[in-house]
């Protein structure tokens, strides 16, 4: 039997690699525009707007300069060399108690990439250190109304586990649910 696959479906050739100082523009740029393609409707409009690159940018400079190397920045790279997607892990954090389990801190494409295989390359790549790493859970936090997260989450193997929490951005609450694996 043949599969057909449009140009939408096919999977899109990625590298994943470590980031590094040089990614953090194009790492602001992917998070802040994963922002306000996923959250939009969900998170107040002018919170999404007011998001800044730039700032974001500093931001993920100064926290790879100050990392004391247990958070892992992940970056795919497209085969034109432009970045298309950014994840990061790390020890679980439990409150300021950090755990011998895992967490998925950070996933995120840039909205065009979406649906390319390039989220599916980035979380191969972290399931794969994580296990090797010797977590032996993996957890992450999702807004329990961002289904298409939590479909892809599902599909890689997550499941939630019952623990929901608030999150507050702007001055709304939105209740984050907790997935977990093996790892």
């Amino acid at each position: 039997m043949t599969t057909h696959m449009t140009r939408a479906s096919a999977p899109e050739s990625v590298r994943v690699r470590p980031m590094t100082p040089d990614d953090s523009d194009a790492v602001a740029a992917i998070r802040v525009r994963g922002w306000r393609y996923a959250y939009r409707g969900t998170i107040p409009q002018a919170y999404l707007d007011a998001m800044d690159v730039a700032a974001e940018a500093e931001k993920q400079r100064a926290r790879l300069a100050a990392g004391d190397g247990s958070v892992v920045n992940l970056v795919a790279e497209a085969a034109d060399g432009t970045l298309a997607g950014w994840a990061a892990y790390g020890p679980y954090r439990d409150g300021d108690v950090r755990t011998g389990d895992g967490e998925l801190y950070a996933l995120y494409l840039a909205p065009e990439r979406i649906g390319r295989g390039v989220g599916r390359a980035l979380m191969a790549e972290v399931k794969g250190r994580c296990a090797a790493a010797g977590y032996p859970r993996v957890f992450l936090w999702v807004f329990e109304s961002n289904a298409r997260a939590r479909r892809f989450y599902e599909a890689a193997g997550f499941t939630p586990d019952g623990t929901e929490e608030p999150f507050e951005v702007a001055g709304v609450q939105l209740p984050e649910v907790r997935y977990a694996r093996t790892a």
